[in-house]
């Protein structure tokens, strides 16, 4: 299954496994595993001598094709499935002319292309729901060991209040555990054989067609629909968006990462290692890689995922280029997202947290950031739109004079009237002002299917 990476780049922006689940030896098997099924099938129900399938079977090995060959042939051909089946018929010919005569019978060549699709992406399923299990348990430990280090949560790239890094490693567990949820379904419930011969009415089979669909499907393991899908991709469309929305969560969170490992910021930092991160001409830079890998990949997958959007509309029962166009997308869309994930799973076990840092940068605003645990505490005495106007006073001379907010409140008897010396000190607090943080972190936790 060819793919838009190049050899030199793939591994920056795809995982190992995804890489031979994706390649042109898997895809060529999986076409080579739908003839070697239908043969079987079609011997069992009597359409095809019983002594046919055997040989055919026995041809069914990738090795023994010249993929240049095939890829050659297809320009001319117009898909893969029309050289291969040429080139599958001589293979069987050689050990037997009379089951030759029975290759790809009464199949088409989008039965062929559209069945491996399902069965590489049955393979690709796998290898995510690995990585992600990996990665979701990292994050949810992560959670567990943070739940109370207190940090900055930001809004807008500002300041806004403390909040523990725990829960924000739990909503990264819980988002992918979503994504888990959701390629857990398509796997179980979104693949499906593709059978309907030359325009998807298995007229060449007679009224044996659907029982050689039923054996066929068993064959490969996939659930028989009731009827073709030949230009109906809602399947192959459904599989992009449970990977463009698992590729995007992955950039999120190295979103995160990425700036959290600013310089200025410096609350957590990608695993270290010999040459990692470093720069060609700066010694002292350790860059944010495997987060730069992850956003890359998430940059390029809503784009593939809207090819495939596009490549639906397809005209009456069989289309001339809207499914081309998914031959070398779709496998490119699950190497970007393997190669988010990857990343993420990198970052999930090696994420390297500098709490003190945490709470330097809670103090950096000079106790503005508790401004609005102060203003609430007021406005329970004196009402929240006059609390928050005498608040907000506060701050801007904090601000203008260079003081700590609670300093200026202290100092102010329209304040201290209402709050005394010990709830002042204690609004001060970050961790006293965390609302259902720790409720919504054992919750989030609780949720995954860990």
């Amino acid at each position: 299954m060819s793919t838009s990476i190049s050899p030199l780049l793939a591994p920056m922006f795809s995982s190992g496994p995804m890489r031979a689940a994706c390649d042109d030896v898997a895809y060529l098997q999986a076409m080579l595993d739908f003839e070697a099924a239908l043969a079987r099938a079609e011997a069992a129900v009597g359409v095809i001598p019983a002594g046919a399938a055997a040989p055919i079977g026995q041809a069914c090995k990738a090795s023994g094709f010249d993929l240049a060959g095939l890829a050659e042939a297809a320009t001319r051909s117009g898909n893969l499935a029309i050289p291969l089946v040429k080139a599958l018929t001589a293979q069987v010919a050689k050990a037997d002319p009379d089951a030759a005569r029975f290759v790809h019978w009464g199949a088409t060549s989008q039965d062929v292309i559209d069945t491996a699709t399902m069965l590489v992406l049955r393979a690709a399923i796998d290898v995510l729901m690995a990585d992600l299990d990996r990665a979701i348990k990292g994050f949810a430990g992560l959670a567990r060991t943070h739940r109370n280090t207190a940090m900055v949560a930001r809004t807008w790239l500002q300041h806004a209040l403390p909040m523990p890094f725990g829960l924000k490693l739990a909503e990264y567990a819980a988002a992918l555990d979503r994504s888990r949820s959701r390629l857990k379904r398509l796997g179980e419930a979104g693949l499906a054989l593709q059978f309907g011969g030359a325009a998807g009415t298995l007229a060449a089979l007679g009224h044996r067609g659907l029982a050689v669909g039923e054996l066929l499907g068993r064959e490969l393991r996939l659930p028989m629909p009731d009827a073709p899908w030949h230009t109906h991709r809602d399947r192959i469309a459904e599989a992009a968006s449970v990977l463009a929305i698992l590729a995007g969560s992955c950039g999120k969170i190295a979103r995160d990462v990425s700036l959290l490992m600013q310089t200025d910021v410096a609350e957590a930092f990608e695993p270290a290692g010999v040459g990692r991160g470093g720069s060609s001409t700066m010694p002292h830079k350790r860059n944010p890689v495997a987060a730069a890998s992850a956003l890359g990949a998430a940059t390029m997958a809503p784009n593939l995922a809207a090819t495939i959007f596009a490549a639906q509309v397809q005209e009456h029962e069989r289309s001339a280029g809207p499914w081309h166009a998914e031959w070398p997308t779709l496998p490119t869309l699950l190497l970007v997202t393997s190669g988010a994930l990857a990343a993420t799973v990198d970052l999930a076990e090696g994420l390297e947290v500098d709490g003190q840092r945490m709470r330097q940068n809670l103090d950096a605003t000079d106790g503005l950031i508790m401004a609005e645990a102060v203003a609430m505490a007021l406005a329970e005495k004196i009402g929240k739109s006059e609390a928050h106007h005498a608040i907000e006073a506060a701050s801007k001379k904090a601000v203008a004079e260079k003081r700590h907010l609670r300093d200026v409140l202290a100092a102010d008897s329209s304040v201290t009237a209402q709050l005394g010396a010990d709830q002042l000190a204690k609004l001060f607090e970050p961790m006293a002002y965390q609302g259902a943080s720790q409720t919504m972190i054992d919750r989030l936790l609780a949720s995954l299917e860990e």
